[in-house]
């Protein structure tokens, strides 16, 4: 170990002093951001309306630090002398990834002024009280004014940051390194192509499949009670992680050892809370599963949003939505609930849950539908970033094209515009993460079978050690060391694609439905 407790792998004995320097700063700019990450989490589940107005202060003040710290003209010259000794380095060593990771942020960091960075905090904030006002008015009016000033600052970053093809790259760039807009709209073109033919075959057959059960008295307390058992059953732990209530639900990692997840209960059905919580438990096992020797550095965190996602993905759907899984899991939830799923077994819980339809709200979809919602959202973004749709016309926009891709209309803007907290952050570029989180999924699932293809029968045995042993072995263990695409060629041998999830897809559906 060296003199700043990293294990010798992050930092080799020949180290020079500016490196040691480095890891100091990327240390304390990493506390910063978790210190904003603790008051974002507080904000959403703790904090009185009354405190809206410091709490933006406080988080632009924090990001402000945090910003300046970063992109510091001595970490530039750090990086500097440091090119030397790196170029030495094996490329697959912590030390060179650690410095290629830090160079890549840096320079995108160092392209956005300060007060744009201090701007977006506190608009985010701002946004956040207005979308919560908005929703309880139902009038997406309240929130116009916000939008469309966290709108503005976000082409102001695009412009700052700079982009090789269009504006909306930049923000991509944010979430997923190396990927393009146009890429996402060829996968996209592609997903579309094989989902409509079956949903519209789905719904020509919705008898085929019942959930009624899953509709009635479902508790407030047992429901939250059998969430966290769901989380223990996938291995969250909660020595070092915690579960709490949110409007939306969220994950707010502040460390290895502080991982914090949200859910919301509908005591009117089951389902909604119970994968929500396994969504979340996705993200924090991956969160969980960083090495501890890069606790404070850039390598502590995911590969990219939408690697993230396919972590939440796979739990809350490949493996939580599956036959398997109900076969164990089926009389811990009966045992809570045994009134509202008498004469209820296993295969009709398996059923139930799987059962496809479309959906208004995006967090409820069923598997088939849910990557139409994020289609829908990414045409949006596009149309508000470039100019073509103005923010007050986004509810009709909104509506319209939710008749196309859905063939059902929103009865108010809660169940429509307003339902995603996205973006009263300004979180602008991150909804495609969502649909390529779930190609990613299933191309990590695939290549999980081939390594391990007794996975199933040990989900029906209750044993879900086996996936996550080989998340961690194959993507956690990665942390932020390779750009998505890369790590999926590296992991899948293959490169992303779209045909393992419509792989999946149609078989698992045209089972259910007799297709």
């Amino acid at each position: 170990m060296t003199a700043t407790g990293r294990a010798t792998g992050l930092v080799p004995p020949d180290a020079p002093p500016a490196y040691h320097r480095l890891l100091e700063r990327l240390g304390q700019v990493s506390d910063l951001h978790a210190a904003t990450t603790l008051l974002n989490w507080d904000e959403e589940v703790n904090m009185p309306p009354g405190g809206a107005a410091a709490r933006a202060e406080q988080k632009a003040t924090l990001n402000r630090l945090a910003h300046e710290a970063f992109t510091a003209p001595e970490v530039g010259q750090w990086l500097d002398e440091l090119a030397g000794w790196e170029a030495q380095l094996d490329p697959e060593s912590d030390a060179a990834a650690l410095l290629r990771v830090t160079r890549r942020d840096y320079e995108r960091a160092r392209r956005v002024p300060p007060d744009l960075v201090a701007e977006l905090a506190r608009a985010s904030s701002q946004g956040y009280q207005a979308w919560v006002e908005a929703r309880s008015q139902q009038r997406f009016a309240v929130f116009a004014p916000a939008l469309a000033r966290l709108l503005e600052l976000r082409r102001q970053m695009a412009d700052a940051l700079g982009y090789p093809e269009e504006r909306y790259d930049a923000l991509l760039e944010g979430h997923e390194p190396g990927m393009r807009t146009r890429q996402v709209r060829e996968l996209f073109a592609r997903l579309k192509e094989g989902l409509v033919p079956l949903v519209q075959a789905i719904a020509e057959r919705q008898d085929r499949v019942r959930d009624d059960f899953l509709h009635g008295d479902y508790p407030d307390a047992a429901q939250w009670e059998i969430t966290l058992e769901a989380l223990e059953a996938i291995g969250f732990d909660f020595q070092r992680g915690r579960q709490d209530r949110s409007i939306h639900p969220f994950t707010a990692p502040l460390a290895t050892g502080d991982v914090r997840l949200t859910t919301r209960i509908n005591p009117r059905v089951f389902g909604p809370a119970f994968f929500s919580s396994l969504h979340e438990g996705g993200h924090g096992l991956y969160e969980q599963g960083f090495p501890a020797a890069w606790h404070r550095t850039p390598l502590a965190d995911g590969a990219s949003s939408a690697v993230h996602e396919s972590q939440s993905r796979l739990w809350e759907n490949v493996i939580g939505r599956s036959r398997e899984f109900w076969r164990f899991f089926f009389p811990r939830v009966q045992a809570r609930f045994p009134q509202q799923l008498a004469g209820v077994d296993a295969e009709a819980m398996y059923r139930a849950v799987n059962r496809s339809r479309p959906s208004l709200i995006r967090v409820d979809a069923d598997e088939v539908t849910y990557n139409l919602h994020i289609m829908l959202r990414f045409e949006l973004e596009l149309a508000l970033l470039s100019g073509d749709l103005p923010v007050d016309d986004l509810p009709g926009a909104w509506r319209e094209k939710t008749r196309a891709y859905l063939g059902i209309e929103p009865a108010h803007d809660v169940e429509g515009v307003l339902q995603d907290i996205h973006w009263s952050w300004g979180g602008f570029g991150y909804f495609p993460s969502y649909a390529l989180g779930n190609l990613i999924a299933l191309q990590l699932w695939e290549a999980a079978l081939r390594d391990e293809p007794g996975l199933p029968e040990e989900i029906a045995r209750g044993r879900l050690g086996g996936v996550l042993q080989w998340m961690r072995q194959h993507v956690h263990r990665h942390g932020a060391r390779y750009e998505p695409l890369e790590l999926v060629r590296r992991v899948t041998g293959a490169e992303l694609s779209e045909q393992p999830f419509l792989r999946y897809i149609r078989r698992k559906y045209g089972e259910l439905y007799g297709l």
